[in-house]
């Protein structure tokens, strides 16, 4: 992924929202995306603490990956773009195979902030996390 603002916008207007090189490695992989809902999943293999369960921190990647995804295309409307200022996440279960599946919805979509949920659910569909993300939306580095 290019970091040069032009290429940014070039990206934005398309309609390609960037997700960077840490998804990228973790292999999230987006299904869904749009200022209402976006959706992804990732695999546990690769993302394991030493016994073999997802990792906590991985979780928190792939709620903030898909929350700031989406705050970033409702960021576009007003020529702003997306940086996260807070996170939680409260772990229910784990997972230790195949993929989980994150779905983020918004809770408050405004010009300066943007708040969103974000469910982790395994493959049976159990939920293993549950996460809370705030953006800021600022005006595009170097405008």
């Amino acid at each position: 992924m290019s970091t040069d603002i032009e290429s940014l916008r070039t990206q934005f207007d398309q309609g390609t929202i960037p997700m960077g090189a840490l998804a990228e490695r973790m292999g999230i992989e987006l299904t869904e995306a749009s200022a209402e809902r976006v959706v992804g999943r990732m695999p546990v293999e690769g993302n394991q603490q030493p016994f073999g369960l997802l990792h906590g921190g991985a979780s928190a990647v792939l709620a903030e990956s898909l929350g700031s995804v989406g705050s970033t295309i409702h960021a576009a409307q007003f020529g702003r773009v997306a940086v996260g200022i807070e996170i939680n996440a409260t772990h229910h279960r784990a997972a230790s195979e195949g993929h989980v599946t994150g779905v983020a919805t918004p809770v408050h979509l405004g010009r300066t902030l943007a708040t969103w949920d974000i469910t982790i659910t395994d493959d049976q569909g159990k939920k293993v996390c549950t996460s809370r993300l705030t953006c800021m939306l600022r005006e595009m580095p170097g405008s």
